[in-house]
């Protein structure tokens, strides 16, 4: 205890009670609201893959590379927008951006519905890119403000795991409305009805979810000020502030911000081959539409009970860079098998990497984004770090969809070549940014004689951020 007095670190009283209790509020009323809006911002985005199996590019006249196309252009206002967008979640609220990107893009999804050609299309596609950019940057911002370090990584992949679900959601919405026999196609009422449920949930939205702690409508006085002090002890910030442009940047002349960028633009090319191309690595095994899309189920479904496990493991433990090297070895290992077996000869076993390739692929997602936002206790400079390293990722998926194109089917080589490498590039920075922040926490604990834990330190006392003396990185 003397050595903590000698160095500053003071031991907050806590009720852990009162604590379960407030942390049992936000996972029954935040955490599964916003968990179903992603849901349908996952549905959303990846529904092409199944439009397409009920002959959406026949009907609308689709050549060439036309498809690949949508999903490529796609990415562009995806990327370039969720920096913007972010800044903005930080300086009008959650409360009003994540309801009003939602309106927007299921609006968007429901008129698809009526596009003649891929020029109709395409616009819409655009659209959809431009206003479902700012929601997953602007959620894990958002999450910060309510959860502390050691509870964001689980939080973010119940939220984020909705995405797995909701493949395999549209899996099975897909196999239910392409059996139905009407004049209109299947694929025009995928859209219709996905598109619908999704604006219906945003206009809910705009009275279900607070701005904060302090105005949230299911929190009592007690609770609010419990919020409080677990903002000075452990959350991603020191105090609640007001958006400042200069705050926003002031991390991005860092070194490690290299690094940063590096994963976030690599780690997600593998969710971008699963999410998007998942039905048409399926369709390799030569099954029927309607099996094609009842098969992508089952990996999504294993791979989303995957997630929590490593993600509850990762914070359970604080750590955060081996469980990212696990995740990316696990999903490298099924491209591989992928790129390399005969899927016609070893139907069980191109199956089984799809298992795997879903395992690994949307865990870097939840524990890349909880990894730098527990290093970072600007709230402004969270906003837009945040922003900028999701649109980095979307800008990622290009690589996917660049080179998943017509000829390479029905092997798609080049893509799962691709996405390996960038998983390959992935873990080895991963790494060295890793190792480097736990040799730099051991080293400060020699020179203290002492050894700290990055959550023995109130979040309260490291105004100075890495400048501090007590600072110790999440790693």
């Amino acid at each position: 205890m003397a050595k903590d007095q000698e160095i500053g670190v003071t031991h907050a009283v806590v009720d852990k009670a009162a604590e379960r209790a407030y942390v049992r509020k936000l996972d029954i009323y935040l955490l599964p609201f916003l968990s179903l809006m992603y849901f349908f911002n996952s549905v959303d985005r990846s529904n092409l893959g199944n439009a397409k199996t009920d002959g959406m590019d026949k009907d609308l006249g689709f050549t060439g590379e036309e498809y690949s196309l949508l999903i490529l252009l796609f990415y562009i206002p995806n990327g370039l927008c969720d920096l913007p967008l972010n800044m903005l979640t930080k300086k009008y609220s959650g409360k009003i951006m994540l309801p009003s990107l939602m309106l927007f893009w299921g609006s968007m999804a429901l008129l698809q519905c009526v596009a003649k050609s891929f020029g109709g299309l395409l616009p819409l596609r655009l659209l959809i890119g431009a206003s479902e950019a700012g929601f997953f940057a602007g959620v894990v911002f958002y999450l910060t403000l309510f959860y502390t370090r050691g509870e964001l990584g689980f939080r973010i992949s119940i939220f984020f795991g909705s995405a797995l679900l909701a493949a395999a959601f549209s899996g099975l919405i897909s196999y239910g409305v392409f059996q139905i026999k009407h004049s209109i196609p299947g694929w025009k009422w995928l859209f219709i009805i996905e598109g619908a449920m999704t604006v219906i949930l945003a206009l809910i939205a705009f009275f279900w979810l607070p701005a904060s702690p302090s105005s949230a409508w299911f929190l009592n006085d007690a609770e609010r000020q419990l919020a409080e002090r677990r903002t000075l002890r452990d959350l991603s910030s020191t105090a609640h502030s007001e958006f400042s442009i200069k705050d926003c940047f002031r991390t991005w002349k860092d070194v490690k911000f290299i690094a940063w960028c590096i994963i976030s633009f690599t780690y997600p090319v593998a969710f971008a081959t699963a999410s998007n191309f998942l039905p048409q690595i399926v369709a390799r095994l030569g099954y029927s539409v309607v099996k094609t899309n009842l098969w992508t189920v089952a990996p999504n479904a294993v791979g989303f009970l995957f997630l929590l496990v490593v993600t509850y493991s990762s914070d359970h433990f604080r750590e955060r860079t081996y469980h990212i090297i696990f995740s990316l070895c696990v999903s490298l290992i099924g491209l591989i098998i992928l790129a390399t077996i005969d899927v016609i000869a070893n139907k069980g076993v191109a199956y089984f990497a799809c298992f795997m390739l879903c395992a690994g692929a949307y865990i870097p997602s939840c524990l890349v984004h909880s990894w730098h936002n527990n290093n970072n206790l600007s709230e402004s400079s969270r906003a837009a770090t945040t922003g900028l390293l999701v649109g980095l990722g979307n800008l990622g998926g290009i690589i996917s969809a660049a080179t998943f194109r017509v000829e390479y089917a029905p092997k798609y080589v080049p893509t799962l070549a691709a996405t390996a490498a960038c998983n390959v590039v992935c873990i080895m920075t991963t790494a060295a940014l890793g190792i480097w922040m736990k040799m730099e926490n051991r080293a400060r604990d020699r020179e203290q004689g002492v050894k700290i834990r990055p959550e023995e330190v109130p979040t309260e006392m490291l105004g100075d951020g890495e400048k501090s003396e007590m600072w110790r990185f999440f790693t």
